[in-house]
């Protein structure tokens, strides 16, 4: 039996390596960059999620054989003017600290009438250190707020997506993977590798 092509994803987050490999279904053996303990950390400079994502695709790709897609997404609130975006790890002072993260953004939006705002997620694939696709997806919906639900990470207890009136803490992974910004764009990049010659 041919072993499965594999498809490296450029990131050592846990909750997103496994979100991306529950949906990207059994064609291809996913691993990330935990699996190369010798890969640097690339530092996200770009202004836009696909400066960034393009940064790690290429970054990584260029030490390693085969397929990398790398994803870049944030939370964009519009009474902020689109902020988190790009910052939407670090927005609370603390890289991946998702309590602080929430604290500021509950904070920042204490007394404002507007909720909306929308998940975005850019991803890129690479190969041989140069970006062959991107893709986007998003998702809409409105901010709580307080708190509500404990599963998910980053933001997701206090996004309710348009069309529920639970946050995707509440609706858990099932629910979520079939809509959020990053299933939209993941959708994108299957219907593309299904249409190459993979190997």
């Amino acid at each position: 039996m041919q072993p499965l092509p594999r498809l490296i994803i450029a990131t050592r987050n846990s909750h997103k390596s496994a979100e991306i490999r529950a949906m990207i279904g059994d064609r291809f053996e996913v691993v990330d960059a935990t699996a190369f303990p010798d890969f640097p950390e690339i530092e996200e400079t770009g202004t836009t999620f696909l400066e960034n994502a393009r940064l790690k695709a290429e970054g990584i790709s260029s030490r390693v054989a085969g397929w990398v897609l790398s994803d870049d997404s944030g939370l964009e609130v519009d009474a902020l003017g689109g902020a988190p975006g790009v910052w939407s790890s670090s927005f609370g002072g603390e890289e991946g600290n998702h309590a602080k993260n929430n604290a500021r953004l509950l904070a920042e939006m204490a007394g404002k009438a507007d909720r909306g705002a929308r998940f975005r997620c850019t991803m890129v694939l690479a190969r041989d250190g140069a970006e062959v696709a991107n893709f986007s997806g998003a998702v809409e919906g409105r901010l709580v707020e307080a708190l509500h639900g404990a599963g998910g990470f980053g933001y997701d207890p206090l996004f309710i997506p348009e069309g529920f009136d639970r946050t995707f803490a509440e609706l858990g992974d099932d629910i979520k993977n079939s809509l959020s910004h990053r299933s939209r764009a993941l959708q994108q990049v299957v219907v593309f590798l299904n249409a190459q010659e993979i190997k």
